[in-house]
């Protein structure tokens, strides 16, 4: 019997070839009818037997294509029919309640990479060549329904050749928005420093003066990157000197994994992940030690070319480049052409830049590979804004993040949305870009929060514009959003024991946490267990000046710190109680520890003594020291691995031995503090969370002897383990509140 069969269909189905993948499949079946994008996804009206409605009904989640993501259908059969005669592809319409998925930006694909380089193609050696499979999406799109009209690509008027391609339903470019050719699309040029437009092809003109030394401003999806040749130690100094970033790591783009395997160990994992379509910076162990100007720590940050311009761009003959963000004293990255001539001025020697507008910033995303894996240290292009699927429907809340490595979440029915990496909140140029980006992400979700969720710290800029909405606030303690947002990561309700281990937190109690073991769930939690607080002489200044923690925890350790530059001074400061907070925090602890042995005293950005010490531990060490653990909430007291730390490296012991025993004695502390706290709550379920977590010497110890203790342990997946992956767990708790 012949009926109408309404389907909606929710998810990520536009601009992934979903419709031209529907029609194909439909008229295998014989039906007739329309398909067209909506705000809530696709909608499909059909006529036909209603057994072959069904059988389509099942296999369109099977058959889907690759990029696609069907998250819900809601289907409606009717015996009324409207004589349907056959299939066509309607224009969008526009509902009033929004519930579309935007895909995030994908690499260029196989096929079209083919295309690139074949001579007979025409779209050969064009830099912007996309279809339904690949290109820009999330850094293009204005607005809803994903149409050209709504793109930056609407400036672009199609020649025939690209319009046929575009209603043609056996072509890979059907309904591809970007499409186009180097007749009708966007072109890319070369200007020197000084702005002036050079006449040649620019791409060529980019490579050559690359390979000549120079520092070349380059216009991505989501920004811009400087580049320079990577073997040549000065000129990658003088990029520093000129970025103002004295020793941070600078990622390598490398022309494929073999070039990458010349400098790194790639295993299969990370060998998935550098081929992948998502295309994310992946951290790879260095296979030598060296290249310290490059980056000084055991990592190498290695990306693949994402775009048609980056594979013109490296072409045969070159390996690797240096590809770093193009900032200017942490402010966000710079994504518009005047913004670089007259930002980058004095930084980059050239500028190879294009004219499709990018609409949305998005850094490249940052990663290890980890349990087969992504573990996040930066959450960005290529995943965003993919949102986070959770098992229940949520209320509709806006999480405003930490003030580091800030990013928001946005929630509707199931989903979550995070943004995108957003930086430090630390001036008003990030401030401006963190709201733009929450209210472009609440247009194109059509989100209207109803409450908001903020830290507890008061002057995070990210409490104060939370402060500034006209909607409920709830406060949430840092720690416990760390707690929340792994649990969330992981889909786990109830309660669990969670180590969180950052560098610092508003505490409930207003001091500053950060070494903590927590028990609890999305409702609330209890503090079970701490490390012993030390003083930090001049208060946040401790953190670049790591000897002031030095100095201590030598001298609550009994021991003589009078050799430390200063040491009067913060003697005089800890006797007033003059600005010598006391903190809990893990990442103080590590930079502490650094530069007892000497490793770095003076840190350059945030966590790096920390980052140094993993980097300097020898791997095959086991002891480590004394553990000592006692009272209620359980502290661990440091003080007597501090005395054995400074006799070992008195004793003449190397620093790469200590600071393995160091870490050794953290995990041996770990298991005992979530040991006792399984024996008294009876819980057997861990949690890791906190930026202290970035450390792969820990993390490649610690949960296994979690497991072997008879714990299951669950690591952050879907969202960084850092602050940036703080405002899901705000978001979790703020929701468990509102609901009672």
């Amino acid at each position: 019997m012949m009926e109408r069969l309404s389907l909606k269909i929710h998810g990520i189905v536009q601009g992934v070839g979903f419709r031209p993948f529907a029609h194909k499949l439909i008229q295998g079946y014989g039906l007739s009818g329309y398909i067209r994008n909506s705000s809530s996804g696709v909608e499909l009206e059909l006529e036909g037997e209603r057994s072959s409605l069904e059988r389509l009904i099942a296999e369109l989640p099977e058959k889907a294509p690759r990029l696609s993501l069907i998250q819900d259908m809601e289907a409606k059969f009717s015996r009324e029919l409207k004589g349907f005669t056959d299939f066509e592809i309607e224009s969008s319409s526009r509902e009033e309640y929004n519930n579309t998925l935007i895909s995030p930006d994908l690499c260029i694909c196989d096929d079209c990479l083919r295309e690139l380089w074949d001579k007979s193609d025409r779209r050969y050696r064009y830099p912007f060549i996309n279809c339904t499979n690949c290109g820009p999406r999330f850094t293009i799109i204005k607005d809803l329904p994903y149409d050209r009209a709504r793109t930056s690509m609407e400036v672009f008027s199609m020649c025939p050749d690209c319009e046929r391609e575009y209603g043609d339903i056996e072509n890979r470019r059907y309904h591809a928005q970007p499409d186009c050719c180097e007749k009708c699309g966007p072109r890319v040029f070369y200007l020197d420093r000084d702005g002036k437009e050079l006449p040649g092809e620019g791409i060529e003109l980019a490579r050559q003066r690359l390979k000549n030394g120079d520092i070349v401003a380059i216009k991505g999806l989501g920004g811009m990157h400087l580049a320079c040749r990577w073997d040549d130690e000065e000129l990658v100094r003088e990029l520093r000197r000129r970025k103002q970033r004295d020793e941070k790591p600078f990622a390598l783009m490398c022309r494929d994994v073999k070039c990458a395997g010349k400098l790194c160990l790639v295993s299969p994992a990370e060998e998935k992940l550098l081929r992948s379509y998502q295309r994310p910076i992946v951290l790879l162990r260095k296979k030598e030690p060296g290249l310290e100007y490059l980056s000084e720590n055991k990592y190498l940050g290695i990306m693949l070319p994402y775009t048609p311009l980056h594979y013109l761009l490296m072409g045969k003959d070159i390996d690797m480049l240096v590809m770093t963000s193009a900032n200017v004293s942490d402010r966000p990255i710079i994504f518009k052409n005047e913004e670089a001539l007259r930002d980058l001025r004095g930084i980059a020697d050239g500028f190879l830049l294009h004219d499709r507008e990018i609409q949305t910033r998005c850094d490249d995303s940052l990663c290890w590979a980890f349990q087969g894996r992504e573990y996040f240290a930066r959450r960005s292009r290529g995943y965003v804004p993919y949102p986070l699927t959770m098992k229940r429907r949520l209320k509709s809340i806006l999480a405003c993040g930490a003030e580091q490595k800030a990013s928001f979440c946005l929630s509707r029915g199931s989903y979550v949305f995070q943004s995108q990496h957003i930086g430090d909140l630390k001036n008003l140029e990030t401030m401006e870009n963190y709201r733009q980006q929450t209210e472009h992400f609440k247009k194109l979700f059509d989100i209207v929060p109803e409450a908001a969720a903020c830290d507890m710290h008061p002057d995070y800029m990210s409490t104060v514009y939370a402060e500034g909405l006209d909607i409920p606030l709830i406060r949430v303690q840092h720690h416990h959003a760390h707690m929340c947002s792994c649990m969330a990561d992981n889909s786990l309700e109830g309660e669990v024991i969670a180590l969180v281990w950052d560098g610092t937190g508003y505490g409930s109690d207003g001091t500053a946490w950060g070494g903590e073991c927590l028990v609890g769930g999305y409702g609330g939690f209890e503090r079970f267990g701490h490390i012993l607080p030390m003083a930090l002489p001049g208060g946040d200044r401790a953190a670049k000046e790591t000897d002031r923690i030095a100095f201590s925890l030598l001298r609550a350790s009994g021991l003589d710190a009078s050799g430390i530059p200063g040491a009067e001074n913060y003697e005089k400061m800890l006797w007033a109680g003059l600005n010598c907070p006391l903190s809990s925090g893990m990442g103080r602890l590590f930079d502490g520890a650094a530069a007892i042995l000497g490793i770095k005293t003076r840190c350059s950005y945030e966590g790096q003594g920390a980052v140094l010490l993993e980097a300097a531990a020898a791997e095959e060490e086991k002891a480590g020291y004394p553990c000592s653990l006692e009272g209620s909430p359980l502290v661990f007291d440091w003080r007597e691995m501090i005395r054995a730390m400074v006799k070992d490296l008195k004793d003449g012991l190397g620093k790469d031995i200590i600071a393995a025993r160091f870490m050794n004695t953290l995990i041996q502390m770990a298991v005992e503090t979530v040991k006792a706290a399984g024996r008294e709550t009876g819980l057997d379920r861990v949690c890791l969370s906190g930026g202290s977590f970035q450390n792969m010497y820990i993390m490649s110890r610690l949960p296994e002897k979690l497991k072997a203790a008879g714990f299951q342990v669950y690591c952050h997946c879907r969202v960084s383990c850092n602050d940036e992956g703080i405002a899901l767990g705000q978001l979790m708790a703020a929701e468990a509140k509102l609901r009672g």
